[in-house]
């Protein structure tokens, strides 16, 4: 049975169509708005497996078809390794999603958003989204959804839902927000410096926005949904619960009382074993058993002691940020380093200047897109004290790096004012949470120190949240266990002046205006005291790029000489770029940029260049190069590429007989330039240059 039903959010109709394709799936849905379409289905395992977690895996699968392309790649097909917007996007449509899952569900599942037809005006991702919580709707996977999604901008003072993407650029604002009926569950997005009374109304005009999506998703699970399986929630055995607890309390006790990560973390690995010498083994059938109750009471010590007794694990209070360490040029061969230090947290971070051929190229359906920016983020497994096999960047590494990323975007000069390409490096040499936020204040400071002419330096702090019934403690800079076994993770950016990026993911049913306020009120007080912390290092960026860097110069030559500069096939250029170590942009209006690693390179290419594209001048007299002699005179090479002719009777103030009496092949000479005509031919003379004094 097909079953199409629409809706309208912010001036744009939203058509969900079930029951046409993909119909073997558990649930399927294609949403369309415009000529954009998107096909999400989800597909589950019906055995359940005993792996501990949930095995939910997200996809989302761009398809240059749908924009009219073929890929650019040499197979010309899309590559099995997921672009950086579909990384994003996926974690995008898994962090609202995943809390949503009732306990003791455990079958394997599979959630898949292909882009079938993208028309360039709605970033599809918005669409996936909500298509993948009507395709859980529809399914017979329990799911307490449905939620919804919206991007919501903020152009000329007003909130526009779901802008398009020209709108988009002229935008202070996007985020994209997701919630339930009656809290947000995610937030994630960019902010250009607005404060904080700007970005929390954006996200509840974005939350009532989506109202109409979730009626859809209700009224379509009324219609055609199928009836969910039924989970057994998992029983507790409860005399073993009490045993373990009892085994535990003074061991437990001391753990969260040790304020250092690696010393409480191999205290309760001490614990463990002490548990299980103690409990009896026919009490269980296999250790998981004991070591997960021991977890969980892990887990309540650690939430009632800050909720009841206001203690956290390191004695500070609610809103105190870690001590905090700033070192810059760390790295003496480097462009611009900084040393970030925030309690167990520490990140290397590094800037590197480069030309406009170092521009990152990316693919999509909005065809092609230069990133003169880029910044990286590396977590290796010793910053956690771990063995783990080195890969590429996982969905994870790509997702902190693009929050870091958008919060100092906001800062950076224009192109036309720093025509650099700038790319960040962050090495996370420890983590105790907040890498992410110490890979923005580490990043700030590598740009200063390199000499980016930033508008301000940038900080961030991840809060988080512990809420027990009608008790909420919303908590500064929050530590590995915090996030671990608390309820939030709200990441929030900025500069003294206001918030440029913000993510916020929540393991509950969603948090209301009020918390999301006193949450935003109280990262502001922590970002500010961390720049007050980075600005004893560096306030502002040095005046001049390092000696390191390359030196950026400009020139202008005529258009029609821009030939003579790049040469047959390229290789006038191509021999310039090794001879002075230098890059050469040449764009088509004359403009010649380079980049060479030292000023005295970059002089020599620029008289290079002058010599090669000078126009020569009647009256003024030049040395040149005896090129090729004839019996009517010589032709002399003036410029590279430019030669004149020295008629035998302008040779000498005598009579010449013979021009080789005068001149041979390979001779340096003085000549004027006597004539230019309309053919751009030019006459020169010996004798001129000789009656003026010139030998």
């Amino acid at each position: 049975m097909i079953k199409t039903v629409t809706t309208e959010i912010g001036g744009r109709t939203l058509v969900f169509e079930t029951g046409k394709m993909a119909k073997q799936a558990n649930g399927s849905v294609v949403v369309s708005s415009g000529e954009t379409m998107v096909l999400v289905t989800v597909v589950a395992e019906t055995e359940s497996k005993d792996l501990g977690f949930l095995p939910l895996t997200i996809e989302y699968q761009e398809r240059m078809y749908a924009a009219g392309r073929i890929p650019g790649s040499y197979f010309r097909r899309e590559i099995g390794r997921p672009s950086e917007k579909e990384v994003l996007t996926c974690r995008m449509i898994d962090r609202p999603l995943r809390p949503l899952f009732p306990n003791g569900y455990s079958s394997e599942t599979q959630l898949i958003a292909t882009v079938f037809s993208a028309d360039q005006d709605l970033d599809p991702d918005i669409l996936a989204m909500n298509g993948a919580s009507t395709a859980l709707m529809l399914s017979d996977i329990p799911f307490a959804g449905p939620i919804a999604a919206a991007r919501v901008g903020y152009i000329d003072g007003q909130y526009v839902l779901n802008p398009s993407k020209t709108q988009l650029e002229k935008s202070q604002i996007s985020l994209v927000v997701a919630g339930t009926r009656s809290a947000v569950v995610m937030v994630e997005g960019r902010a250009g410096e607005m404060n904080e009374d700007v970005v929390l109304e954006a996200i509840f005009f974005a939350h009532a926005g989506i109202q109409p999506l979730i009626d859809l998703q209700l009224q379509l699970q009324k219609e055609v949904g199928k009836a969910k399986r039924e989970v057994v929630a998992p029983t507790v055995n409860v005399p073993l619960k009490e045993k373990v607890e009892a085994a535990a309390i003074a061991g437990m006790e001391e753990v969260v009382n040790i304020a250092d990560k690696m010393d409480r973390s191999s205290r309760y690995s001490r614990l463990k074993a002490e548990v299980l010498a103690q409990i009896d083994p026919e009490l269980y059938e296999k250790p998981s058993q004991v070591t997960d109750l021991l977890s969980a009471y892990k887990k309540y010590v650690m939430r009632d002691r800050i909720v009841s007794k206001g203690q956290r694990l390191d004695g500070r209070s609610f809103g105190d940020v870690r001590p905090i360490s700033c070192e810059v040029g760390i790295l003496p061969r480097a462009h611009g380093s900084a040393l970030f230090t925030r309690g167990e947290t520490q990140a290397l971070v590094i800037c590197t200047l480069g030309s406009e051929r170092d521009e990152q190229h990316l693919e999509g359906l909005g065809g092609d897109v230069y990133r003169r920016f880029m910044l990286h983020y590396n977590f290796p497994p010793f910053c956690v004290g771990e063995v783990r096999r080195l890969s590429g960047p996982s969905r994870r590494d790509i997702g902190h790096g693009t929050l870091a990323r958008r919060g100092i975007e906001a800062v950076l000069p224009a192109g036309d004012a720093f025509p650099y390409t700038l790319r960040v490096v962050s090495e996370v040499l420890e983590s105790n949470g907040s890498s992410s936020m110490a890979t923005v204040c580490g990043g700030s400071l590598a740009l200063m120190d390199a000499g980016v002419p930033v508008k301000a330096p940038v900080s961030g702090v991840a809060m988080g949240l512990i809420k027990e019934g009608d008790k909420v403690v919303v908590l500064t800079d929050i530590l590995g266990d915090e996030d671990h076994l608390g309820d939030m993770d709200f990441k929030v950016v900025g500069t003294r002046g206001g918030i440029t990026g913000l993510q916020m993911d929540i393991k509950i049913d969603g948090v209301d205006r009020d918390i999301m306020s006193q949450a935003l009120a109280q990262a502001k007080k922590g970002r500010i005291h961390i720049l007050e912390k980075m600005e004893e290092a560096l306030g502002t960026a040095r005046a001049s790029v390092s000696e390191h860097a390359p030196k950026y110069v400009t020139i202008k030559i005529h258009p029609d000489k821009i030939r003579d500069i790049i040469g047959p096939g390229g290789k006038i250029i191509r021999e310039m770029t090794a001879e002075y170590d230098s890059k050469i942009d040449v764009e088509d209006d004359g403009t010649i940029k380079i980049f060479s690693n030292s000023n005295e390179m970059a002089n020599a290419l620029i008289q290079r260049i002058q010599q090669i594209t000078a126009v020569p001048e009647v009256g003024k007299i030049y040395e040149g190069e005896v090129r090729t002699i004839k019996e009517f005179g010589a032709f002399v090479q003036i410029f590279p590429g430019t030669d004149g002719m020295v008629h035998i009777s302008e040779l000498a103030n005598d009579r010449v007989k013979n021009v080789t009496d005068v001149v041979k092949e390979g001779d340096m000479i003085k000549v004027k330039v006597i004539d230019i005509d309309n053919r751009g031919r030019i006459r020169l003379s010996r004798k001129a240059a000789l009656a003026e004094g010139e030998v």
